[in-house]
């Protein structure tokens, strides 16, 4: 199974502990994560079900291409990162 781990920064705003999923892609590993946790399923992915603006994901070091399908492939030791975007002055 993959695993998924939040940034502190994206925990310090829903509560989102580091997880295990089976799947082929972003979308169905995240789907299996998100079951469980509908408030951090809002605030990674936007209505539509595509990733938000201001998130990124890396799965083994590489960021994903698809933030709409999510349709990247994920293996099944890999690791998914999911990354919020800081900004500020």
């Amino acid at each position: 199974m993959a695993r998924v781990v939040f940034t502190p920064n994206i925990q310090r705003h829903v509560a989102c502990p580091e997880a295990e999923a089976p799947g082929n892609t972003v979308r169905e590993v995240l789907n299996g994560v998100f079951a469980g946790n509908p408030r951090a399923a809002a605030y990674v992915l936007d209505d539509q079900s595509a990733l938000r603006k201001h998130m990124t994901i890396f799965v083994d070091g590489h960021m994903i291409r698809d933030r709409s399908g999510l349709t990247d492939p994920v293996g099944p030791a890999s690791t998914i990162y999911i990354y919020q975007a800081l900004s500020g002055g």
